[in-house]
């Protein structure tokens, strides 16, 4: 049984329905940041909107670039509660950006709360998070303590299109002996991520009336053959990838997705362009770069000539490689006391999907984790929901951890 006094509870429940009810999707973040702002303003040592140069979207690993698109509203938030004995530090992680609506969900920007659950789009992915380090920090203050070393809050934009706010933060630089980026992981702890890249292939044929057999050639034809072509890529990749650690309980940790199809604009013509959006994964021995290098190459080799020379493939969207640490590492093994402190079971196990979390790991050379309370299973779906005694659950495991195993 938690030992959290009602007042925390209470706050931080407000705290997350009032979050719920910030329509933050992609651009419309600020009004989230300062809402945050305001309410971690008395609690921390600083606490400071992050404006984003729109510059950044000139940065090589931006992702999902839309025209028009700027940034003059929409901040990261960093804060800091400063540590009392030098001890090592640590950067928290999560996001204030949400997917749009599902269909069929009603009243997705109304939370409900049935039973100690709350629903409505964030709720677990990831305002649910925001509202864990939000309890952890009332945590902090509930026992009186002060954290060995500092902690630093990153409250990011844009990490379901691709981490562009992890990014700007990440480009200003940032220093910390280990990085816990929070997602719904049913509070696993998540050393090893997969990455993934989202493509765009467009595929050209020539066109024709369907009566006109000689000299049409169906870019929609082709693009049933490109999708078998990429494939039997995604298969050899995967038989590369196997034996690496955690990841082998899953049949395909990786899996090739074809989302959009369009081609042609009327039944009885042949089309002269279809275009196949999807999004491939790749597991951490791997990178983006020679992913998608070898996803053209896959292209160019298969068997249909045409094919082999009439296909544009490029990747405008969100492209993340995986990231990975040992699972004996102290930052997995001081997770896991504190789990079990908490009579939590401590499973270690590793993320399908991706996230922010290699930004931190391979380009700042923190070791990090994913841990977080709430579902995948109910992130992005009209089923959206996270249960309150799992945020607080999760927070003293943080609480725990930072006292007890960052000194």
């Amino acid at each position: 049984m938690l030992l959290i006094s009602s007042e925390t509870r209470n706050a931080v429940r407000d705290l997350l329905m009032g979050l719920i009810r910030i329509p933050s999707v992609r651009g419309h973040e600020g009004p989230a940041a300062r809402y945050l702002c305001d309410r971690l303003l008395p609690l921390t040592d600083r606490c400071e909107l992050i404006a984003i140069n729109d510059a950044i979207m000139q940065d090589p690993d931006y992702a999902f670039p839309l025209p028009g698109h700027t940034y003059r509203d929409t901040p990261n938030l960093e804060c800091l509660v400063r540590g009392n004995s030098g001890g090592r530090s640590v950067v928290f992680n999560t996001h204030l950006d949400i997917v749009p609506p599902s269909e069929g969900q009603a009243r997705a920007f109304d939370p409900i709360e049935e039973n100690g659950t709350i629903w409505g789009r964030g709720a677990c992915d990831a305002k649910g998070q925001v509202a864990t380090l939000y309890a952890l920090i009332l945590l902090l203050r509930e026992r009186r303590v002060r954290p060995p070393g500092d902690l630093t809050f990153h409250f990011v934009v844009e990490e379901e299109n691709g981490g562009n706010g992890t990014l700007a933060m990440i480009r200003r630089g940032v220093r910390a002996d280990a990085a816990v980026v929070l997602e719904p992981s049913e509070m696993s702890i998540i050393p090893a991520v997969r990455g993934a890249v989202w493509f765009d292939l467009k595929v050209f044929g020539r066109a024709a009336h369907s009566g006109n057999v000689a000299g049409r050639i169906s870019a929609l034809d082709k693009a049933v053959i490109a999708m078998q072509a990429l494939r039997d890529y995604h298969d050899r990749l995967l038989a590369e990838s196997r034996g690496l650690p955690l990841f082998d309980e899953f049949a395909d940790p990786m899996p090739l997705t074809f989302g959009m199809l369009a081609a042609g604009n009327w039944p009885a013509s042949v089309p002269s362009v279809a275009e196949l959006k999807g999004v491939l994964g790749f597991l951490p021995n791997h990178h983006r770069h020679s992913v998608q290098e070898e996803m053209r190459e896959a292209l160019r080799s298969q068997s249909d000539e045409w094919l082999r020379d009439h296909f544009d493939l490029t990747f405008p969207m969100l492209n993340s490689d995986g990231n990975m640490i040992p699972t004996e590492h102290p930052l997995v093994t001081s997770l896991r006391a504190a789990v079990r402190k908490n009579q939590v079971s401590d499973r270690v196990r590793a993320m399908t999907a991706s996230c922010d979390a290699w930004l931190y790991n391979n380009q700042a050379q923190i070791p990090t984790v994913v841990f977080g309370p709430g579902s995948l299973s109910h992130a992005h779906s009209k089923e959206e929901q996270i249960k309150l005694d799992d945020i607080l659950t999760a927070a003293s495991v943080l609480a725990d951890w930072v006292m007890d195993s960052v000194a």
